[in-house]
Formats: C-alpha cells, sequence, structure tokens
C-alpha cells in the first residue's frame, strides 16, 4: 500500500470521492515526484481548487501530505509550474467548511491562508483527519525537541 505512486493516491480519492472538482492530476502528480525528497514518504494525497471561488474550475491543484511537509502543485498549461510546501512549523490552524455541493479547507500558516475548494463534501472528515492529526503529532515533536535542547 505504501509503494503507491502520487498518481494512484490522487487517483484513488478521486474515485472514492467523485464530486470533487479537478483536471489534469497525472501532470500535476508529476511536479510532486519531481519535488519529492529520497527520504520523504507520501502519508496522504487529494486534489482540489486552490481558490475560494466555486465557480473557478481551472486552478486544480495536487495536494500531497509526506512525512516531513504538505505539499500543493499545479502544472500550468503551456509551461512551469507552481509548488507550494508547508511544512509543520510554518502550520498554524486549519478550518473545514461544508457549503451546499462542495467543501472548502482553509490553511493557515505563518506567512499566508491557503484555501482549498470544490472538494466533495464527504472527502472533508476524511482530509481533515490526515492533515490536522499528521500536523498536531509533528508539532508535538517538535515542542519536545525544544525542551529537550533547554
Amino acid at each position: 500500500m505504501n509503494n503507491k505512486t502520487v498518481y494512484e493516491r490522487v487517483k484513488e480519492f478521486k474515485y472514492k470521492y467523485p464530486a470533487t472538482v479537478a483536471w489534469r492530476i497525472k501532470r500535476h502528480c508529476k511536479i510532486i515526484d519531481k519535488h519529492l525528497n529520497p527520504d520523504e514518504k507520501v502519508l496522504y494525497a487529494f486534489a482540489a481548487q486552490k481558490n475560494d471561488n466555486p465557480f473557478d474550475f481551472i486552478s486544480t491543484y495536487v495536494v500531497v501530505l509526506t512525512n516531513k511537509r504538505l505539499m500543493l502543485a499545479r502544472k500550468r498549461f503551456v509551461f512551469g509550474y507552481f509548488l507550494d510546501s508547508i511544512t509543520p512549523d510554518m502550520f498554524n490552524d486549519m478550518s473545514v467548511i461544508g457549503c451546499i455541493i462542495w467543501g472548502k479547507v482553509h490553511i493557515d500558516t505563518v506567512k499566508e491562508y491557503v484555501t482549498l475548494s470544490n472538494i466533495s463534501k464527504k472527502a472533508l472528515p476524511e482530509i481533515e483527519t490526515q492533515v490536522s492529526s499528521y500536523m498536531m503529532k509533528k508539532k508535538e515533536e517538535l515542542a519536545c525537541g525544544l525542551r529537550e535542547d533547554k
């Protein structure tokens, strides 16, 4: 199960939650594959739109939780790509909003506020559990490491 590619994981997510709006996920997954470090393991992956507009369907991102960070990637249509990386020390808070058709996930970091939208409402509890439990665990580990250093 841990040997699955990023694309296989996102494809499983889309199969499990078909109401999630996502396009060109294979190309977006290639960006994640390119930037994964050799010691990183993919724990969870899903697709969403990175915007706050429910009618904007063209900004699909692949979101991947690894054992080191949360990565968001999008391949541009012609050339280039976007990649965001959120490490546990930069993560502040997360909120989940269920709307009429889709849901949103707001991730608050030290430097920015990320909105992931057009996600199937049924997927929201799974995403919240995966991301928040991982980040809380890593924050505890960071806090314990700081206490041991003093």
